[in-house]
């Protein structure tokens, strides 16, 4: 409803839209040159998630985007090898992105389900995305070292939720553990949510630490789009990141903004 707030992002009235389709991203990341787009679950709370693998199909068919897309199942559920079967229907289906996995991991219930589900997704060569924030990342790392052959990302650098000394801290060390994991991979997206107001500057240290952990070859450039139209264009976020990555080698860029994420979504 108008004037909602979505917890610490505050008012999102300014990116609600009952439908955001591909003309509507192209028209914001015209000036970004950027080539491929993978489409990451968004339909939260859908009575049936396989809709939004159908409509992006849809999409696909119509206009080419998005290249590769990541759906929801809830891999909790005894039904989740089911619903993956109905979202492998669709030829650009890549993977998962269930937000139920960190809960799960930190309470330690339905780990029985959530590991055959995630056995599942190696068997059928299908990826996770994962949302996780550090104080839960040493148990996403035991998870992966349970099922070596599923390769990872996470999500937005972790989700970090503060600029504080400490906190960076924390999270550094969190996101070690992730690294030290070679099925893990690292996203490199969502800074408006750390820091709204956020420059090349401050958010430098958290891209470069990334980097120098998971390596050029386990990063990639994300979007979050369209919720980081909250904190800025397309284009100046982009322009941020590539500022950032030029410090490195051409071919450390070019894994960073399109070959890591290629490779990893069977683009």
């Amino acid at each position: 409803m108008p004037g909602a707030e979505e917890g610490r992002l505050g008012n999102i009235d300014g990116m609600k839209s009952l439908r955001y389709e591909a003309e509507n991203l192209l028209a914001e990341s015209r000036f970004a040159e950027v080539g491929k787009f993978v489409h990451i679950q968004a339909a939260i709370g859908s009575k049936d998630p396989v809709l939004e693998t159908e409509w992006l199909t849809q999409m696909f068919e119509r206009t080419g985007l998005p290249a590769a897309m990541v759906g929801h199942v809830d891999l909790t559920l005894d039904s989740a090898r089911e619903v993956i079967d109905r979202h492998l229907a669709y030829a650009n289906f890549r993977g998962v992105r269930d937000f139920a996995i960190e809960p799960a991991l930190a309470s330690g219930k339905n780990l029985k389900e959530l590991d055959g589900a995630l056995s599942y997704l190696a068997e059928k060569n299908l990826v996770l995305d994962l949302d996780c924030q550090w104080p839960n990342m040493h148990l996403a790392a035991a998870m992966a070292r349970r099922h070596p052959e599923l390769k990872i990302v996470i999500e937005h650098i972790g989700i970090p939720i503060s600029t504080a000394d400490e906190y960076f801290k924390n999270w550094k060390i969190g996101m070690k553990a992730l690294a030290d994991e070679p099925n893990i991979y690292c996203k490199l997206s969502g800074v408006g949510m750390l820091d709204p107001q956020f420059t090349l500057a401050s958010i430098k240290p958290w891209i470069e630490y990334c980097i120098s952990v998971f390596g050029p070859e386990r990063c990639m450039i994300g979007s979050n789009w369209p919720l980081d139209r909250l904190f800025s264009s397309y284009d100046a976020v982009f322009n941020i990141y590539r500022e950032i990555i030029s410090q490195y080698s051409a071919n450390e860029q070019l894994a960073i903004a399109s070959v890591t994420a290629e490779d990893f979504y069977r683009i």
